[in-house]
This record gives C-alpha cells, sequence and structure tokens, in this order.
C-alpha cells in the first residue's frame, strides 16, 4: 500500500524539464488532437518575446504558437494565413498583419515575435529580418495560468482546435523571454549563436507533455558529399 502511494506521488510529480538542443518536435498528420503542452510557472506578463524555427509544406492556414489563459484563448498567438500570405500576431483582443514575407514551403524559417504592454507594440522578425513596429494593445499585461499549446491554435483553454488550423512538419528551438529581446539577441538566435535561452520557456531545459501523434527525433542534418 506504501509503495502504491509512493508510486502515485512520484506519478503526479511535475515532468522534469529535458534538454532538447539537436532535438525537433515532428508532426506528422493532419488532426485535431496531436499537440504539444508547454509548462511555466509565470503568470504575468508586461512584455513578451517568442522565437522558433520550423519547416512545413502546409498550403493552408495553421498555428506556429498558441498562449491562452482563462480569460483570452488569444492572449498570444502566432499564426499564418495562407489566404492573405500574412502572418498575423495575436496580442490580448487584438492583432494585426505583416504580409511580404518569402515563406517558403519545405524550408526551415526562423519567427521571432516581440510585444511590449507598456508602449503597445509588437514587432516580428522573419529569418532575421524586421518587420514595421506595430501597436497591437498597451496598457495591461498577460496575466492567469498559460496553456501554451504547439501544434494547435486554441479556441477554448486548452482545446478547441480545429483540424484546418493544425500545424504538420517540424519545429524546434523554441524559446520565450518575459522581456523584449534586443536585435543582437534575435540575430544571435537566427544565426544559431550563443544566446540568452528563454526564461519562460527553455528548449533546453523544456517542461513539456505530448498529446496524440507527434515525435521527438533529432534534428535534420543536411550532409554534402
Amino acid at each position: 500500500m506504501a509503495f502504491l502511494l509512493l508510486l502515485g506521488m512520484l506519478t503526479a510529480c511535475a515532468a522534469v524539464p529535458q534538454d532538447l538542443s539537436g532535438k525537433m518536435f515532428t508532426f506528422p498528420q493532419q488532426t485535431n488532437t496531436a499537440h504539444v503542452r508547454l509548462t511555466t510557472s509565470r503568470q504575468d506578463f508586461s512584455a513578451v518575446t517568442v522565437c522558433h524555427r520550423s519547416f512545413t509544406d502546409l498550403k493552408r492556414d495553421h498555428a506556429l504558437f498558441s498562449l491562452a489563459t482563462p480569460s483570452n484563448q488569444n492572449e498570444f498567438l502566432i499564426f499564418w494565413s495562407e489566404t492573405n500570405k500574412e502572418i498575423h500576431p495575436h496580442i490580448r483582443q487584438g492583432k494585426t498583419e505583416y504580409g511580404g514575407w518569402d515563406y517558403k514551403p519545405n524550408t526551415w524559417h526562423s519567427i521571432c515575435t516581440t510585444w511590449d504592454s507598456a508602449s503597445g507594440l509588437v514587432q516580428l522578425w522573419f529569418d532575421g529580418q524586421p518587420s514595421t513596429r506595430r501597436f497591437i494593445s498597451s496598457g495591461s499585461n498577460i496575466t492567469g495560468s498559460p496553456v501554451i499549446v504547439l501544434g494547435q491554435e486554441q479556441d477554448s483553454l486548452g482545446g478547441g482546435f480545429d483540424i484546418k488550423q493544425s500545424f504538420v512538419g517540424m519545429m524546434t528551438d523554441v524559446h520565450m523571454w518575459n522581456y523584449v529581446l534586443s536585435s543582437c539577441e534575435i540575430h544571435n538566435y537566427v544565426d544559431e549563436l550563443n544566446f540568452t535561452p528563454g526564461n519562460v520557456l527553455n528548449w533546453r531545459a523544456l517542461d513539456f507533455k505530448i498529446t496524440g501523434k507527434v515525435l521527438v527525433e533529432d534534428q535534420l542534418i543536411v550532409c554534402h558529399s
């Protein structure tokens, strides 16, 4: 009985963060269930930077990063609109559209998105190139226990997934900071040089849970003969 109690306590404990250096999440099929949920203890954000690398051949809308709270399912969402050929950052209740990027299929892309509540400004960095700084939302922080999902877009807290918005492909090097990363740090990230890892989400010490068909694999390395 004591052994079973101990086993139950161990099972209930939080997962040990894993170093995913050199690894990637592979989302191999279109689904409204498979996703990766990322865990952080932070619940108050006056600023945010999220960086990731992704690879896909999708020719439809898809979510790249989804952070929801009990009060808003689109607190911080990065979304590709295939119809408009635009990346849409959603912050709090607002969003903006960034077009003109060469979002090639079957190519790795690095995308960083920053937002600051004091100014309300958001900026996108696509493969190291900065966008225009635009106003979305200011005056209030992102607060509440966050649910962070890769592979799906949340229409309700932790769920409400739409198969036609699911991500199919590979994703790696996901980091999140509770401040606006400097342009130099963003370039270091894009160029895969030494940079300060995320203090909210750190790919080198990631607490995550996989639901459904998502694989953890070695990153693809291009070999030249």
